[in-house]
């Protein structure tokens, strides 16, 4: 099975809520909301990926980036159906106020992300929608954020 490196960013604004796009893949038509992020570009460094998709999905750029403050690994299923094993790394930073730009977005970024939210704590643990990954409001409490 590949492995799929990518780097996740635990974006928080200034009343300490996350941003979450609402994804909702054309082959299945299962909504659900996960952090920016991505796969590694080849040669890239999880940190140097954090920094390009951050500035990618959401026009905000930085100059250097905390280390990871979680990872995490499991089976995931690419849109296209290959089974990969994710491996993930997860960075936490504070988003300048600012509106966020599609401006780098893919073309599939473009038709499967469709909305994006700023999340409190109380709403992450209260929701039925599904969130990826499931512990988020954990993490960021681990992490010192919540």
């Amino acid at each position: 099975m590949r492995r799929r490196p990518s780097a996740r960013l635990l974006l928080l604004d200034d009343e300490r809520r996350v941003l979450l796009f609402r994804f909702v893949p054309k082959a299945s038509g299962q909504a659900f909301w996960a952090t920016p992020g991505g796969a590694l570009d080849p040669g890239e460094s999880f940190e140097q990926a954090a920094l390009r998709e951050l500035r990618e999905e959401t026009g905000i750029v930085v100059d250097r980036i905390d280390a990871p403050v979680a990872s995490r690994s499991f089976t995931m299923t690419m849109p296209d159906g290959e089974p990969v094993l994710a491996d993930e790394r997860l960075f936490l930073l504070h988003a300048p106020p600012c509106e966020l730009s599609r401006g780098g977005w893919t073309a599939l970024e473009r038709e499967v992300m469709v909305d994006h939210r700023w999340w409190t704590a109380d709403e992450l643990r209260r929701t039925s929608d599904t969130v990826w990954p499931a512990d988020l409001a954990d993490i960021l409490a681990n992490a010192g954020a919540w």
